[in-house]
């Protein structure tokens, strides 16, 4: 693993928790060495991850849509910003150059960055891991949700434990570093489709 893509949100939430936790991320994965991939944001939780990186010696690449470079305000710092035509091309850009996938809180961009590149090692087009820094329980509710559609026959328990989470930087560095995919083959229960 060399290098780790972050989504997080470019709102800084309603806690300095998010801000501190997007920091130390930072933090740890300059510390170990590792690029930071993220979207390229000069804001909130999404500033506070790359200015973190770039303040202990790491390097940090962003990714963004040339149509949010004024919206999301980019940030001109960064050791690499690659500018995209669109939200697409971001998330395969982000894909291509990314070792390992990380979700911080955030919003629906965040959610739908991390459920791509999830979808995308469940359906074998990558073997890359997917996890979640849980601050202060903020994933909770939808690790429950997936536990339930697991349950429910929805998700294979397999691909459930593909999902991995952590309440710290290092934790879940070390579990994105571990990973091994599951070898399961179709995501389909077949025997159940007649």
């Amino acid at each position: 693993m060399n290098s780790v893509c972050v989504f997080l949100g470019s709102n800084p939430g309603k806690g300095q928790d998010y801000l501190d936790m997007a920091r130390a991320l930072g933090r740890e994965i300059a510390g170990r060495g590792l690029t930071l991939v993220y979207g390229g944001s000069g804001v909130g939780c999404m500033r506070q991850l790359a200015d973190a990186a770039l303040e202990s010696g790491g390097r940090v690449v962003g990714v963004m849509p040339r149509l949010l470079w004024d919206k999301e305000i980019g940030h001109p710092g960064l050791s690499r910003t690659l500018l995209v035509e669109s939200i697409q091309e971001r998330k395969a850009v982000m894909a291509e150059v990314s070792d390992a996938f990380a979700a911080l809180p955030g919003g629906l961009g965040t959610l739908d960055e991390f459920f791509e590149m999830l979808t995308w090692t469940q359906l074998g087009l990558q073997a890359k891991p997917c996890g979640l820094l849980d601050v202060n329980g903020f994933f909770g509710p939808l690790k429950a949700m997936l536990d339930l559609a697991a349950d429910e026959g929805f998700i294979l328990p397999g691909h459930r434990d593909m999902i991995l989470s952590d309440k710290t930087p290092a934790g879940l560095l070390d579990r994105l570093r571990d990973f091994r995919p599951p070898r399961m083959g179709d995501w389909i229960e077949r025997k159940r489709l007649a």
